[in-house]
């Protein structure tokens, strides 16, 4: 059984990932959607809530599971018995990113891979951040992020401009 492992910040989960995560099992046995966890960087969405928001929405999936991981990837990967790293390249300036993450990788251990899929042309803009900016501002986001996801998002943004009214008044 060939694994291969997925990682991001997934904060949130969006349409472009499954995409890539879907198109990812069409290749490999297993795709393990890894959750990193960096200390030094807040997200949105606590890890937790990341994780319930992407088992919600990959468990109908075959083959799809989620995780979280600290530390290198490459380690991580090692661990899981795998030697992929999956990821997906939208844009010249992801492939200069990707591309660097993934000499550093190589350099680490040279037992790694990585393997880059073009996401879809329907998901070519769509990103975490522009998806969190959109919902923040109220825009419409049905479609750019699976429904459970923009339910969640539309909630977060409520629940903070409602903190933010008590809290001024």
């Amino acid at each position: 059984m060939k694994t291969a492992i997925y990682p991001g910040s997934f904060d949130p989960i969006t349409n472009g990932h499954i995409s890539i995560l879907r198109r990812g099992l069409e290749i490999f046995d297993r795709v393990i959607v890894a959750v990193a966890v960096n200390p030094e960087k807040q997200g949105l969405f606590p890890i937790p809530e990341r994780l319930d928001m992407i088992e919600e929405v990959i468990k109908d999936i075959p083959g799809a599971s989620v995780d979280t991981f600290d530390g290198l990837l490459v380690d991580y990967v090692i661990n899981q018995g795998s030697n992929v790293i999956l990821r997906g390249i939208r844009a010249l300036s992801d492939f200069e990113y990707e591309f660097q993450m993934a000499l550093m990788n190589r350099k680490l251990s040279r037992a790694v891979q990585s393997v880059f899929l073009m996401t879809d042309y329907k998901w070519f803009y769509v990103s975490s951040t522009i998806i969190k900016e959109a919902a923040e501002l109220g825009g419409d986001i049905n479609g750019l992020a699976p429904a459970s996801v923009a339910r969640r998002l539309k909630e977060k943004f409520e629940a903070n401009r409602k903190a933010a009214a008590e809290k001024k008044g």
